[in-house]
């Protein structure tokens, strides 16, 4: 994945209304229940299906770290879908989507003025507009690739921060490079 589209996968997680389970047998159930057999979640997480079965058992207790992290990522793909999507709608639709990023900020704009890229920390307060909200949630879930989910942020930036929703900056076009730091909040 990449850093816009992780931040927005933890912007949503933040809507969450209960916490994930945390034991490894609780997070197989989980996803036994949810895929609805031990084979699935056995290739799905890359182990045997009999190492399924142990942990739904609590058999085993302690996963490798890297079974472990792969095992929380599948739970929190598939924990509270209806939560995930009401907040996703809500920010598409009437709230928007805060931004907090610190990155290089370069322009494009008329002769004489400064177009030098300089790095900015940037926290909006007014978040982007919810109509970029809807575009970026539709790109990510359509698999939009890293550079074009910045494409369009920086888009959303540019025309919210930058240009004012059309008040200044006449023409001006933002390039959001070098970022440093990108977090999202619905």
């Amino acid at each position: 994945m990449g850093l816009v589209s992780d931040g927005l996968d933890r912007a949503v997680h933040k809507a969450f209304t209960r916490p994930i389970p945390k034991s490894a047998g609780a997070q197989m159930r989980y996803l036994v229940r949810q895929l609805k057999g031990t084979r699935q979640v056995a290739e799905l997480l890359g182990v045997s299906q009999r190492t399924v079965e142990r942990y739904v058992k609590d058999q085993i207790r302690r996963p490798r770290p890297d079974l472990a992290e792969r095992l929380a990522d599948a739970v929190r793909a598939r924990w509270q879908p209806r939560i995930r999507e009401q907040a996703r709608k809500q920010a598409a639709t009437s709230t928007g989507i805060i931004i907090d990023t610190r990155a290089r900020f370069g322009f494009t704009a008329a002769p004489g003025t400064t177009d030098d890229a300089r790095l900015r920390h940037l926290t909006l307060a007014l978040a982007l507009p919810p109509a970029y909200a809807s575009r970026l949630f539709d790109a990510q879930a359509a698999g939009a690739t890293e550079q074009q989910l910045r494409a369009i942020t920086a888009e959303g930036l540019g025309e919210t921060y930058f240009r004012d929703g059309g008040r200044r900056a006449h023409g001006l076009e933002v390039e959001f490079t070098d970022v440093e730091q990108l977090d999202f909040d619905l």
